[in-house]
């Protein structure tokens, strides 16, 4: 761009000194309503993103779930296998994808949903916010987001680059993934802020955060109520959600125990109150040293 040209057209960045690629009209996702899941490494947005889906799935919904990790594990409790991944297919076809079907990547899992691995390069070699982006285009192409109600993107790891944010470019809704630990809050403070610098561009706003294997939630809803964030759901540390993903399946394929019970009811829970809208929040993250200080634990 000729920024001497009073002609050129000027788009702010997401963000200062971003230099992400913005998304390209063509490719906005449609009349879905479009979440990204995202949370510190280990802390459960897999889990958390097949058990919403197989809730939204038990609602009536059409459900598909992108899992957005090169390890392409986001989606196998609703499959019972690790999928091929949208790279994986591309490169057979020496990524011509006008070779591919539908059936090459999209799988049936659990209840109808549909799940998508989008996978990522080799480590060190390119960038997810690409894969994402391709990922999307593919699926337009083939028209299936035309028959989609809800679409869940569960993104790996703390949002730390452009890249990783990329799903936000789609998302309507941006749900956190915490325990009630220092590290995840302090993933999560980032994280929110990556969220706000990608609102300012774009339709995504911050949902609310999840409480996950957790026996108790005070630090976290301590912290919400520090910065304007408030907390949608809590799920308790269970042995039954451990030994789901052991027997690679869904939590609401598990033995009926109250427990079990229990979570599958707050899943349930979460997915009519996401179905039905959940008002924006502004939420202020901290300042690292801030958030450092702030979460004293005694």
């Amino acid at each position: 761009m000729n920024l001497m040209d009073p002609q050129a057209k000027f788009s702010p960045p997401d963000g200062d000194g971003s230099v992400q690629v913005r998304l390209d009209p063509g490719d906005r996702i449609g009349s879905a309503k479009v979440f990204a899941v995202y949370g510190k490494g280990g802390i459960g947005k897999s889990t958390t993103s097949s058990n919403l889906s197989a809730a939204f799935s038990k609602l009536g919904h059409r459900v598909l779930q992108i899992g957005c990790d090169p390890k392409h594990d986001s989606t196998f409790t609703l499959t019972k296998k690790l999928m091929p991944t949208v790279i994986d297919v591309l490169e057979t076809v020496e990524f011509h994808a006008e070779e591919l079907r539908p059936e090459d990547y999209m799988f049936e899992g659990y209840n109808g949903v549909m799940c998508v691995e989008a996978g990522g390069p080799p480590a060190g070699t390119g960038c997810g916010g690409y894969v994402v982006g391709q990922t999307v285009k593919l699926l337009k192409q083939h028209h299936l987001l035309e028959e989609t109600d809800v679409v869940i993107f569960d993104v790996l790891g703390d949002v730390v680059c452009g890249g990783f944010a990329a799903p936000l470019q789609h998302a309507d809704r941006a749900l956190v993934v915490a325990a009630n630990d220092f590290d995840s809050i302090f993933a999560m403070n980032r994280i929110v802020a990556a969220i706000g610098a990608k609102a300012r561009n774009y339709d995504v706003r911050l949902a609310g955060m999840i409480a996950n294997r957790s026996a108790e939630t005070d630090e976290i809803d301590r912290f919400g109520e520090a910065i304007g964030m408030k907390r949608l759901a809590h799920f308790r540390d269970l042995d039954a959600i451990r030994r789901s993903r052991l027997k690679k399946c869904t939590l609401f394929e598990m033995d009926d125990s109250p427990e079990v019970r229990a979570a599958q009811e707050e899943y349930m829970r979460l997915a009519r109150l996401l179905w039905a809208g959940v008002d924006p929040i502004e939420a202020h993250p901290m300042k690292d040293r801030d958030i450092f200080d702030f979460l004293g634990f005694e």
